[in-house]
């Protein structure tokens, strides 16, 4: 039996392949296209992540201090209908991107030694959240 297992061990390069594993991939992950289309959607979705803050930093209420009620400043109260359209629209759009990439990501990575992708999950959970948020608060 230790034979075997010291057989074993000399065939592996750093413990993840097995003996007479032979790499078939020809190319670098980063000159694939389908890699190129999954960083571009990744990129995309976390770029329409800050464009949806933005959409909420306009959509919401103003905040209306002492001062500004002592001066009779006025300010908006309630929330911006069409600001908040276009941020639901967003989140929408963000969620759909990064499911797509992350689906494209479980198609592509099958071994134990491609990455996991963990900003796709972060993101998705971060936009359902605020989806469910909203939602739930504006009905």
């Amino acid at each position: 039996m230790r034979d075997i297992n010291k057989k074993n061990q000399a065939g592996r390069e750093g413990g993840a392949e097995p003996l007479g594993f032979v790499d078939r991939r020809q190319t670098p992950a980063s000159k694939e296209p389908l890699f190129r289309v999954m960083v571009i959607l990744n990129v995309t979705a976390w770029i329409t992540l800050l464009g949806a803050l933005i959409l909420f930093h306009y959509a919401r209420p103003e905040f209306i201090s002492g001062v500004q009620k002592f001066w009779g400043v006025e300010g908006r109260i309630y929330w911006s209908e069409e600001h908040v359209k276009s941020l639901l629209a967003t989140l929408q759009v963000c969620l759909g991107l990064s499911l797509v990439s992350m689906i494209l990501r479980l198609r592509r990575n099958r071994r134990k030694t491609d990455s996991f992708g963990v900003n796709l999950f972060i993101l998705a959970a971060i936009t359902v959240i605020s989806l469910v948020t909203i939602y739930t608060t504006m009905t």
